[in-house]
């Protein structure tokens, strides 16, 4: 039996079709398993018929292998070839499985009418269920099996069925087929999860690294309205060695609060994070404070229900020291000063190097004058960057730390 199994990858690994597996295996079947015409058999059918599938275009993968530049009008010849060459729709669902593999190389994977160019491949009034006994133990199993895996990657793509699809499904598999009715789930579910969420992105996202770093910076930054985003070129300053763009984002009241931090309090920039835009990833870093007490202990503070009924100590606002009433008063802590640390500003640049954020931080002393008098620790914890050389990691990892360069302002 281990030759039956050597011989079925084999015919996978060619990509041959069930009928002709069967027709191999069988002729080795009259000789038995060790005989010397079984090994011929296979060895001379599988060859045939790999040649054959280059020369007639029976091998699904040729199809599309063939093809020198991968676009849109391409992967829909490659399937019109195979209309008119398969006429008969045989190994209709080994090409099926090869066209999806290959969508993503071609760009088609959100497309809806190369889907519906997929979907027309299976053949049209031979597998509609006749009665319940083949509607509950799916006809065609194999058919309707690949139809839900062409479902299933529209719907990874966020690709929503229309109308015409549902009536190409329904003549190849019936009206009340498990196939139809994953469609019409999706067709009734897709459209209305489509726009709930709150912070709508276009579609598709823009492939300008730019354009998709100031989306990111836009969404990072919405809980605080006021806040301005700035596009920065490195090149404008003088000592600059990393020529890059640099999308920054501050709030003003991320200024004031800047402002407000005792001298020599050191600063921390950290990164670089990932917030994912649909299926585009961006990197950021954060300028971070340390965490104020005030904030801390307001955030923590919970009232005592006993003290709000205490009525044993009342006083008057009339009678008592002004100095005593505003201390018992603290401000709401805003959306920046969190249990971790404040957050005074974030950004996004092209490269994500160490030298590209040495140029945000002269940015920011332009608009921020004090920030020139506060050592800037730079804590980038994430492998992009510089390559880091390995007796130099070794050591950072033996040392638990990763702090990569402290610059001291004058």
């Amino acid at each position: 039996m281990n030759i039956y199994r050597h011989a079925g990858r084999s015919f996978k690994s060619v990509g041959l079709c069930l009928q002709h597996r069967n027709c191999i295996l069988k002729a080795c079947c009259l000789h038995g398993p060790n005989s010397l015409l079984t090994h011929c058999h296979l060895t001379t059918g599988i060859a045939l018929l790999k040649k054959l599938g280059e020369e007639s275009g029976l091998l699904p993968a040729s199809y599309f292998e063939q093809e020198n530049q991968r676009n849109r009008d391409t992967f829909l010849e490659a399937i019109g070839r195979y209309y008119e060459r398969i006429t008969h729709r045989r190994g209709h669902v080994e090409f099926i499985y090869s066209a999806l593999s290959y969508m993503e190389q071609f760009g088609v994977h959100k497309d809806l009418e190369a889907y519906k160019r997929i979907m027309d491949i299976f053949p049209k009034g031979k597998m509609i269920p006749t009665n319940v006994f083949q509607t509950m133990f799916q006809h065609y199993p194999k058919q309707q099996h690949c139809a839900v895996d062409i479902l299933q990657k529209m719907e990874d793509n966020g690709v929503i069925p229309d109308r015409e699809l549902e009536i190409i499904m329904v003549n190849a598999f019936g009206n009340t087929s498990f196939a139809v009715n994953k469609l019409r789930r999706m067709a009734y579910w897709m459209p209305k999860f489509r726009n709930l969420s709150p912070f709508p992105l276009p579609n598709p996202v823009p492939m300008d690294t730019l354009e998709l770093a100031k989306l990111a910076i836009q969404r990072i930054t919405l809980p605080d309205l006021q806040t301005q985003i700035e596009v920065y070129k490195a090149s404008e300053l003088e000592d600059a060695i990393d020529h890059t763009w640099i999308v920054s984002g501050q709030s003003v009241v991320q200024k004031e609060l800047l402002s407000k931090l005792p001298p020599g309090t050191a600063l921390y920039v950290e990164g670089a994070f990932r917030v994912w835009l649909r299926n585009m990833c961006v990197h950021y870093f954060i300028l971070r404070g340390e965490t104020t007490v005030r904030s801390v202990e307001t955030m923590n503070k919970k009232p005592d229900p006993e003290e709000a009924d205490d009525i044993s100590h009342l006083k008057s606002w009339i009678l008592r020291d002004p100095e005593e009433i505003e201390h018992e008063v603290e401000a709401v802590p805003t959306v920046h000063e969190q249990e971790d640390g404040t957050i005074l500003g974030c950004c996004a640049t092209g490269s994500s190097s160490r030298d590209s954020l040495l140029s945000w931080i002269r940015f920011l002393e332009k608009t921020n004058p004090k920030l020139a008098d506060f050592p800037v620790l730079f804590t980038l914890k994430s492998p992009l960057g510089e390559v880091v050389e390995l007796p130099q990691l070794e050591e950072n990892t033996k040392n638990g730390t990763e702090e990569r360069n402290l610059l001291e302002k004058p």
